[in-house]
C-alpha cells in the first residue's frame, strides 16, 4: 500500500507558472553553490545531495541507453506487474488523453517496461528519453519521481525545477512503489507524468488508487492460482491419509489436513527434505504447479553439519538426500549460538545480545531468522528460537580443534560467539 500522505509538490490554488519559475531559480542557485530564497523540500534536498555526489551533469546531457526489444520483452514476461498492467491502464487511460498525461510502469531496477497515455505528450517524452527500455534511476538521470521513489522507498511527486536535470523542468512526475502483497518485495513503480503546467493536486490520489488496485489484483491472482492448484491436486489429496500440506512453488499453503493451519512454509525443492512446524521432517512431492508435503516418517532426522573450515557452508543429510548451501557469517553465528543454547533456546532479546551486544536489535534478528529459514527450511523453531528437534547438528572446524583458533572467529563480530569460543569443546549433536 502507498501509505504516505502529503507527498504532493503542490496544493490546491498553487499558481503553477509562478511556482515553476521560483523552483527553477532555486535549482539554479543550489546547483551553482548559492543560497536560494526558496529552500528545497526535504525529499528533493536528499536526492540532489545524492545526485551531486554521483557527478551527474544538471544540463540534461546524461546518457540514455535503451535496452534492446528482446530484453524489454523478457523483463515484461518475468515481471509480476504484467498481470496488472491492463488494470492500471483502465484506471488511468480514461483521463490520460484529456489531462495530457502519461502512465509509465518501471520494474524494481528502474527500467521502463510499459508506457501509455496522451499521444502528444508521448512525443515530448520521446525527446527526453522517457521511453520503454530506458533506466530512470537517480544514478542515470538524476532526481526524478521513478528513481527517487525507488531510492526513498516511498511515493514521490516532483514539479518543474525540483528535477535535477534542466531538460526535465517542463515536467511534473508522480510515482509510487508497488510491492508484492504476499512477501512485501518491491516489484516496481507506477508513475504519472505530464507537462508541468497541467499538474492537478488530484494526481497524487490517482497514483495512490492505481497502486492499491495493483496490489489488490496481485493478491487476487495469487488466490486464483491456489484455487487452480487445489483443483489439480484434488485426486492426490483424496487418496492421502495422514497430515499433509499442499503448497505452491513459493511455499504458500493451498490446503492443509492434520496439521495446524499456516499461511506459508519454506519453498520446497525436489532434492531437499525440509522441517515443517507440526509435521517435523517432510518430503515434498511435485503435484501440478505445487507440492504435496508429507511426513518423512517418525524416525527420520536431518543431520546438519556447519563447516567452518573455510567460508561457512552447511551440509544437510536426510531421507537419503544430501545437499550443501553457503551461509553468510551472520547466519553461521546464529546457528552456533542456537546450538550452544540446546533445547532451552534463546529469546529474541538473548539472540540480539549475542549477535550485536545489546537487546535492541529485535527487528534485525527476526529478519535474519527469516532469511536463514529461506536458505535451510524450518530448522529453527520459535518462542524461543532453537534448533528443531528433528535436527542433529554438528560443527566442523577443519584443521583446528578450537573455535578460538578458527579463521571464522577472527572475522566474527558477534560478542556471543566470541564468548562461546573461550569455552568451546568438541561439539556434540543436539536434537
Amino acid at each position: 500500500m502507498v501509505g504516505a500522505r502529503g507527498f504532493g509538490a503542490i496544493t490546491p490554488g498553487t499558481d503553477l507558472s509562478r511556482h515553476a519559475r521560483d523552483l527553477v531559480r532555486m535549482h539554479d542557485a543550489v546547483i551553482g553553490g548559492g543560497r536560494p530564497a526558496l529552500r528545497p523540500r526535504a525529499v528533493v534536498q536528499r536526492s540532489w545531495r545524492r545526485v551531486l555526489e554521483s557527478g551527474l551533469a544538471p544540463d540534461g546531457g546524461n546518457t540514455r541507453t535503451l535496452l534492446p526489444l528482446d530484453e524489454i520483452e523478457n523483463r515484461r514476461r518475468r515481471s509480476a506487474l504484467a498481470e496488472v498492467i491492463a488494470d492500471l491502464n483502465r484506471v488511468i487511460a480514461a483521463v490520460a488523453e484529456a489531462s495530457h498525461m502519461l502512465m509509465v510502469v518501471a520494474d524494481a531496477d528502474g527500467i521502463i517496461l510499459w508506457r501509455s497515455g496522451s499521444a502528444r505528450v508521448r512525443g515530448r517524452a520521446d525527446a527526453l528519453g522517457f521511453l520503454e527500455g530506458a533506466e530512470w534511476t537517480e544514478r542515470t538521470v538524476g532526481t526524478n519521481a521513478i528513481g527517487t521513489a525507488l531510492t526513498e522507498g516511498a511515493p514521490v511527486q516532483l514539479f518543474s525545477g525540483e528535477h535535477f536535470e534542466q531538460t526535465q523542468h517542463p515536467w511534473y512526475c508522480t510515482a509510487a512503489p508497488i510491492h508484492d502483497p504476499r512477501t512485501g518485495d518491491l516489484l516496481g513503480v507506477v508513475d504519472v507524468s505530464g507537462p508541468a503546467l497541467t499538474l492537478h493536486p488530484a494526481v497524487t490520489a490517482l497514483v495512490e488508487t492505481a497502486v492499491r488496485l495493483a496490489e489488490a489484483q496481485l493478491w487476487r491472482h495469487h488466490e486464483a492460482r491456489l484455487d487452480r492448484l487445489r483443483a489439480v491436486a484434488a485426486p492426490a489429496l483424496a487418496s492421502t491419509s495422514g497430515p499433509v500440506l499442499l503448497v505452491d512453488d513459493n511455499g504458500w499453503v493451498a490446503h492443509c489436513a492434520g496439521v495446524a493451519a499456516t499461511k506459508r512454509i519454506p519453498a520446497p525443492s525436489a532434492d531437499r527434505t525440509l522441517t515443517v512446524p507440526g509435521l517435523g521432517v517432510c518430503t515434498p512431492e511435485r503435484v501440478g504447479d505445487g507440492w504435496l508435503v508429507r511426513q518423512a516418517g517418525p524416525d527420520t532426522r536431518i543431520t546438519m553439519e556447519l563447516d567452518l573450515s573455510g567460508p561457512p557452508v552447511v551440509v544437510v543429510t536426510g531421507d537419503d538426500a544430501t545437499w550443501r548451501a553457503p551461509l553468510s557469517g551472520r547466519h553461521a553465528e546464529i546457528l552456533l549460538l542456537l546450538h550452544h543454547s540446546g533445547r532451552d533456546g534463546l529469546s529474541v532479546a538473548d539472540l540480539s545480545t549475542g549477535l550485536y551486544g545489546d537487546p535492541d536489535h529485535a527487528v534485525a534478528v527476526r529478519a535474519e531468522i527469516s532469511r536463514l529459514r529461506r536458505v535451510l527450511g524450518s530448522v529453527v523453531d520459535g518462542r524461543p528460537y532453537r534448533l528443531a528437534g528433528s535436527v542433529q547438528f554438528t560443527v566442523a572446524l577443519g584443521d583446528v580443534d578450537r573455535l578460538a583458533d578458527s579463521t571464522f572467529l577472527r572475522r566474527s563480530t558477534s560478542p556471543g560467539v566470541r564468548a562461546l569460543a573461550r569455552q568451546w569443546r568438541p561439539p556434540r549433536p543436539v536434537g
